[in-house]
C-alpha cells in the first residue's frame, strides 16, 4: 500500500523541485490517522501523516488529489514561510501552477462512522433533558469530573442506560 504513495509524494516533491529550481528536505510519511481527515501536514515536523482507511476506499483521487494536497501545504511552508494562511494564495498557486489540480479545501470522500455506545445523563429541571456522554466524557465523569446542565445548572447524573449510534 505505501510505495505507490510514497512515489507520488516522491512526484509531487520533483515536480515543486524543477518549478522552484530548488531542492526540497523530504517528509517523513506516516499512516497513523483515522476519522475524517484524509491526510495531514506537520509543518514544522516536516511530517505527512494519511489515512489508511480513506487511502484504501478512494486509492486513485486519494493519490492524486489528497497526496498534492499535503506536500503543496509543506512546499508553500518552506517556500513562503510560516506567517501564510494554511489555504491561501501560496498553496493554491502550487496546486494549481505545478501540479495541475483544483485548490479543493475539503475531501468528499464518504466515510462510515464506527458505531458508538453513549451514556444518558439528565438533570433535575424536566423530562425530555437527556445528555448522551461518550464513552470517554462518562469515564471521565466515573474520574471525578462533574458536568452541569446549562438552564438549571444542577449537576448532571447518570441514569445507567446507554443507547448505541
Amino acid at each position: 500500500m505505501p510505495e505507490q504513495l510514497n512515489a507520488r509524494v516522491e512526484a509531487c516533491y520533483q515536480q515543486a523541485e524543477a518549478f522552484f529550481q530548488r531542492r526540497f528536505p523530504r517528509p517523513e510519511i506516516s499512516f497513523r490517522l483515522r476519522g475524517q481527515k484524509a491526510g495531514v501536514a506537520h509543518l514544522d515536523e516536516n511530517l505527512l501523516r494519511f489515512n489508511p482507511q480513506l487511502y484504501r476506499e478512494n486509492h486513485d483521487h486519494f493519490l492524486l488529489q489528497t497526496v498534492a494536497h499535503e506536500v503543496a501545504h509543506l512546499i508553500a511552508h518552506q517556500m513562503f514561510g510560516p506567517r501564510i494562511r494554511p489555504h491561501g494564495e501560496e498553496w493554491q498557486l502550487i496546486m494549481r501552477g505545478i501540479y495541475g489540480l483544483p485548490p479543493d479545501r475539503c475531501h468528499t470522500y464518504e466515510i462510515k462512522r464506527r458505531r458508538s455506545t453513549r451514556y444518558l445523563y439528565r438533570c433535575h429541571c424536566g423530562e425530555g433533558n437527556e445528555f448522551p456522554f461518550s464513552a470517554q466524557r462518562h469515564n471521565l465523569v466515573a474520574q471525578g469530573r462533574r458536568y452541569y446542565c446549562r438552564r438549571c445548572r444542577a449537576t448532571l447524573v447518570f441514569t445507567g442506560e446507554t443507547r448505541r449510534e
